[in-house]
């Protein structure tokens, strides 16, 4: 009989499904366990029901005092993946927020931002942590930036909210523009747009904003759909299984705290432009960003942006280091990632919405570009999980 493992992960957060699935990966290679899912989190309330079963191991997204010392009186091997302060004597798997941060730095240095922020909770672990990533990163490119941190109260409720909101407004209204703000998760990217939105800035062009954890649903709502940077909590998951699959044959693990990297960013409309002073390549790329999928040439850029093609060549090199039609293919591509990942469609009908008239030639300059094929692309994406958290859970 296969022992009984006891999984407490709340399947209403999207976070918990993706990691549910690298749980299942292993599960399904090694075929080791009999595993049950407690998806309300009665491990932690409701001692009873948790003793009424020989556990021989848990893995948990919701991990507390009582979970985690019930199973040290009894000798029950526990992973916590909980992105919270460790439990003594607990293995602990969760995201590197470090890399978070750093990620989320780098995606606006790369879009030539000189005006940087960051919007987050100074009660949270996780959020200090992703803050302290992107001022490391900003400061190792001779940049700083601007920080609101305020304590969140444990649960969201329209006065706190709507206050919230207010403060924000008008710390984004005395930054100077255009800016690009770094919010600690997809909850708090929300009440940044809403915020830009109460006093007329415009997403993106005065603020940028990115989120992280890439919860889809909270992305998709926003407007405008709001970049992410996206964790792997498939990897956690799978990681999280294999670590306790080696405690239950009695090995001695120690008490690791293992951070697992991020995917990358997922770029949406809340990011994509690029901070450039200069009006004609400005213009340029605002025609870019608005037609690249439609079959946009060079010489339609260049007559838009009244500019001579060989002039608007040396500013583009100048300004972003590529060509006008390196800049086409860029934004092509973001658009056909975007689909891969949130769509199904095959990719004859994926290369036709962002602007190519063959598939076969989308799939080489995908490759080319990414070192790896469209359906390779999209089925790491999947077996990433590339998702996120609700709530202001990291």
């Amino acid at each position: 009989m296969r022992p009984p493992v006891l999984l407490v992960f709340q399947t209403s957060f999207e976070e918990c499904a993706h990691m549910l699935r690298g749980v299942a990966r292993y599960s399904r290679t090694h075929q080791r366990w009999a595993a049950f899912l407690d998806d309300e989190g009665r491990a932690e309330r409701d001692l009873e029901w948790l003793a009424s079963r020989r556990w021989r191991g848990v893995i948990s997204r919701h991990t507390g005092g009582q979970l985690a010392g019930y199973c040290r009186e009894h000798r029950i091997p526990l992973v916590d993946l909980n992105d919270t302060p460790r439990i003594p004597g607990v293995p602990k798997i969760r995201p590197d927020n470090v890399v978070i941060g750093h990620l989320g730095a780098e995606h606006f240095l790369e879009r030539g931002f000189r005006n940087f922020a960051f919007c987050g909770f100074s009660s949270d672990g996780w959020s200090c942590e992703r803050r302290d990533g992107f001022l490391e990163a900003l400061r190792l490119a001779g940049r700083d930036a601007e920080v609101l941190d305020e304590p969140y109260p444990g649960a969201l409720s329209p006065e706190w909210e709507t206050r919230q909101i207010r403060k924000i407004a008008r710390w984004l209204k005395a930054l100077p523009k255009p800016v690009a703000v770094m919010a600690c998760n997809d909850m708090r990217a929300l009440e940044v747009i809403e915020a830009a939105r109460t006093v007329n800035l415009l997403v993106p062009e005065e603020v940028a904003i990115l989120g992280a954890n890439n919860d889809a649903i909270r992305c998709d709502i926003a407007y405008p759909q709001l970049s992410s940077v996206a964790p792997n909590p498939f990897e956690s998951g799978f990681t999280a299984t294999e670590l306790l699959d080696r405690m239950m044959r009695g090995e001695a693990v120690g008490e690791p705290d293992i951070r697992i990297e991020p995917v990358g960013v997922v770029t949406r409309h809340s990011t994509e432009i690029l901070a450039i002073e200069d009006k004609q390549v400005a213009a340029a790329l605002g025609i870019i960003r608005n037609r690249a999928t439609e079959g946009l040439s060079v010489d339609e850029v260049v007559r838009g942006a009244n500019a001579s093609r060989s002039l608007l060549e040396k500013k583009f090199r100048r300004y972003i280091g590529r060509s006008p039609q390196a800049e086409i293919r860029r934004v092509q591509m973001e658009h056909v990632k975007q689909l891969l990942l949130e769509t199904d469609y095959p990719l004859k009908a994926i290369a036709a919405l962002a602007g190519f008239e063959h598939m076969e030639y989308m799939c080489v300059v995908f490759k080319r570009l990414h070192g790896e094929s469209p359906g390779q692309f999209r089925k790491r994406a999947q077996n990433a999980g590339v998702g996120g958290a609700s709530g202001a859970r990291s």
